[in-house]
Order: C-alpha cells, then sequence, then structure tokens
C-alpha cells in the first residue's frame, strides 16, 4: 500500500491498517485521526504537520520518521520505535508512550522529558 491508497481508503471510512508497510511514505498533513496502524512500518516516512490524534501507532517503526508538527493527542505509541525520529513540536497531549524506545538522534521539542513519559533509551 502507498499513502495515496491509505488516504484514500481513509477517506471512505476504512480504519484499520495493521501492520501495513508505509516506509518512506510521504504523508505530510495527512488526516488520519483514529487511524489503526498498529505494528505499521513507517520507517522514514514523512509524517509533518499529520493529524494523528487517538491514533494507534503501538508497536510501529516510526525510526526515522517526520513528525514534526503532527498532532499525536491521545495516540497510542506504545513499544512504537523512534529512534531517529523527528518531534520537534510534536502535540504529546494524552498520547500513550510507555515502552516506546529513542535514542540520542531522536529530537524531541525542548523541555519533552521521555523518562517521565517511561520511555526507553536503546
Amino acid at each position: 500500500m502507498d499513502a495515496d491508497e491509505l488516504k484514500q481508503r481513509y477517506a471512505t471510512g476504512e480504519r484499520d491498517f495493521p501492520a501495513t508497510n508505509l516506509g518512506r511514505a510521504k504523508l505530510i498533513g495527512a488526516n488520519l485521526a483514529g487511524v489503526n496502524l498498529f505494528a505499521a512500518d513507517l520507517s522514514g516516512a514523512n509524517l509533518a504537520k499529520a493529524k494523528l490524534w487517538g491514533a494507534n501507532l503501538g508497536g510501529a517503526n516510526l525510526a526515522r520518521a517526520n513528525l514534526t508538527r503532527a498532532n499525536l493527542s491521545g495516540a497510542n505509541l506504545h513499544e512504537a520505535n523512534l529512534r531517529g525520529a523527528k518531534l520537534n513540536f510534536a502535540k504529546l497531549y494524552g498520547a500513550n508512550l510507555s515502552g516506546a524506545c529513542y535514542d540520542d538522534s531522536t529530537h524531541f521539542s525542548r523541555g519533552f522529558d521521555p523518562i517521565s513519559r517511561n520511555m526507553r533509551k536503546l
């Protein structure tokens, strides 16, 4: 599946896309609120300014993904791979980040404390 197919199917009301391969997909500004991308491969994807509130990204591979200014409020990112991801200015209010992994190359907004959100550094 590619980014266009995902957006098209989402627009028709479909929300479940578990374990989908969307590596390097261009989803800039996409409205995917409430989408289920559990265990999906979004490595290297560009999700800048995407609307992902309430999305299920649990166990998803978001390594090197661009989530700059994305709205992830209330999203499930439990045990997601965020190594090397860009989360600058991302909205993470109420997001479940427990067990999500990050590393020294992960970019967070100034003042964000991954330890207090129960994230794991690798």
